[in-house]
């Protein structure tokens, strides 16, 4: 009777425990698998140690020949200001620049290209998150999404990027040139551009005529309407009093449409192109080829290949017979 009520465990569903013991038992596996690989290899490496110090030894001489100082590569940097072109826009524009086959013969960074130069273009997003209009950071690592509302993508600014070996690093300003020139040749982000200047133009003179309108009210109240009987009283809020009229000083407003009207005169200074540089291209610091980080992937390239070597090696009497069948 008693075996009767036990329940048979063949056929139930799994619940969460259950799934939590199936994915440490795969972890474990996946760990024991791990050792005895690594065991494998240190019993290889003491029986074949003269296969596996030559490939180590030659994967060496491979990682200080591809870091050697004149093949250093570094990353090449720069803010772009869209004066009136969309991101869409732009992107079609710059896609040509992932294969020199897509330039035309005519384009001047197409030799740069051709002669691997300059390398490696690419663009990456400006993230504003304090929502002023300015740029916080650039998502190098592309992982802010499009929906976010408190790390916002930025509508008008990219970061330009390409690779450039310590060789070549004389040509930055060269590259920079041929690209903006490029870029700014393309006949979509021309008209794009022409339509936002003229939109510019006419917003910075509405913002000087209504600074001269809110300057003229202001003086009018200030040296025309107080009483010259009645001395004026004077509070700590901005308002002063003439007798029983209160004037309102429009310092907050005149300041609010100063700084705005600054910000317009700003951007027409910049829009002279729908490709414009906040910044010269800088050049990274740090190379993207360090001696210290490929010295290390090759040791373990060089480590791994002579240890596969070693077991065909190992085991060449069973891949003959193998072979032979």
């Amino acid at each position: 009777m008693e075996n009767q009520n036990i329940m048979p465990t063949e056929g139930r569903e799994m619940n969460f425990f259950d799934l939590c013991v199936a994915i440490g038992r795969a972890i474990g596996r996946g760990i024991q698998a791990c050792w005895r690989t690594f065991e494998r290899m240190l019993h290889l490496t003491y029986r074949y140690w003269w296969v596996v110090i030559t490939l180590i030894a030659l994967a060496i001489a491979a990682a200080l020949y591809y870091t050697r100082k004149e093949n250093l590569t570094y990353k090449v940097n720069a803010v772009a200001l869209l004066n009136g072109p969309s991101i869409q826009q732009f992107e079609q524009a710059y896609a040509p620049m992932h294969s020199s086959q897509l330039l035309p013969d005519e384009a001047a960074i197409k030799p740069y290209l051709c002669s691997r130069e300059a390398f490696g273009f690419e663009t990456y997003r400006v993230i504003d998150c304090l929502h002023d209009g300015s740029a916080d950071f650039v998502d190098f690592k592309r992982k802010i999404s499009p929906t976010d509302t408190v790390k916002v993508q930025m509508q008008d600014r990219l970061c330009l990027q390409f690779r450039i070996k310590q060789r070549n690093l004389d040509k930055v300003a060269d590259v920079e040139k041929a690209l903006l020139e490029y870029l700014n040749a393309d006949a979509a982000m021309l008209q794009s551009h022409a339509v936002y200047y003229t939109n510019l133009r006419e917003e910075a003179a509405f913002n000087h005529r209504q600074a001269l309108k809110l300057d003229s009210l202001t003086s009018h109240y200030y040296y025309y309407t107080p009483s010259a009987t009645v001395p004026p009283a004077y509070v700590g809020n901005g308002v002063n009093f003439y007798g029983e009229r209160r004037i309102h000083l429009f310092l907050d407003k005149i300041y609010k449409q100063q700084e705005h009207m600054q910000q317009v005169d700003y951007r027409m200074q910049l829009a002279t192109a729908p490709v414009v540089l906040e910044n010269h291209f800088s050049v990274d610091s740090k190379p993207v080829n360090g001696r210290l980080k490929y010295l290390v992937i090759f040791f373990l390239l060089g480590w791994i290949g002579g240890c596969v070597l070693a077991e065909l090696i190992d085991r060449r009497k069973a891949i003959c017979a193998w072979l032979k069948q």
